[in-house]
Order: structure tokens, then sequence, then C-alpha cells
């Protein structure tokens, strides 16, 4: 991926087809728009920072209700 890729936020497609979450191995949702991988099963939003998925259940922010 370029710089301007990693600058824009942007995820390697071929990333996300292997990440998924720590805890219940399901697949993550990418939300480009808060910078987020989304684990729908674990209810928990891994934040991602400077193009680096920080995959640490105690870094994740959980859901709330309507999200």
């Amino acid at each position: 991926m370029s710089d301007e890729g990693r600058r824009a936020g942007a995820i390697d497609p071929k990333l996300l087809e292997i990440l998924v979450c720590p805890l219940t191995k399901t697949t993550l949702e990418w939300r480009a728009d808060v910078q987020e991988l989304v684990s729908r099963s674990a209810r928990l939003a891994y934040p991602v920072r400077d193009g680096v998925p920080i995959m640490l259940p105690d870094e994740a922010r959980p859901l709330g209700d309507d999200e």
C-alpha cells in the first residue's frame, strides 16, 4: 500500500480478508468513517491507528445499542 493510502486511513483489502476478532474468531467489518474494525459477535470496535489495526480487546470500544 502506498504512503498516501496509509495517510488516508485505508486498510489493505488482503489484510481485511485474514483479520478476525481475537475473541470470537469471526470476521470484522471495516468502518472507514470512524477508522474501526467492528466485531458484531463480540460487540466491540477495534481502533485502526495510522493504518495499523489494534487488535487488543483492552483497546476496543464496546458497541452501543444503536450500532
